[in-house]
């Protein structure tokens, strides 16, 4: 299914929950974390503008992203996880 986020909203994979803690303990599923860690995966045109025009979006496909803990909205696309963020949800990008 093809996802077409609108204005500024951008649609991110979620990250896969840590296994496992830094001094290698399983962890259940109940005791992991939500991810605040993803991957851009479509971003929409742009907030409009009161002039009219859209302002761009700051964030390209494939970029690693930091965003918000109890921001957007989880959604589930084939059996995958994502959360639809607004641009301003986004913390940081992550360089490689």
């Amino acid at each position: 299914m093809a996802v077409k986020p609108l204005d500024d909203r951008i649609l991110v994979k979620q990250s896969e929950a840590e296994e496992k803690t830094a001094g290698g303990i399983v962890l259940p599923d109940t005791a992991k974390e939500k991810p605040q860690l993803g991957t851009v995966k479509a971003t929409g045109p742009g907030k409009m503008l009161d002039s009219g025009k859209r302002a761009d979006i700051g964030l390209k496909k494939g970029v690693e992203v930091f965003y918000a803990k109890y921001a957007g909205t989880e959604v589930k696309i084939d059996d995958e996880d994502y959360v639809i963020l607004r641009e301003s949800d986004i913390l940081a990008v992550v360089q490689k």
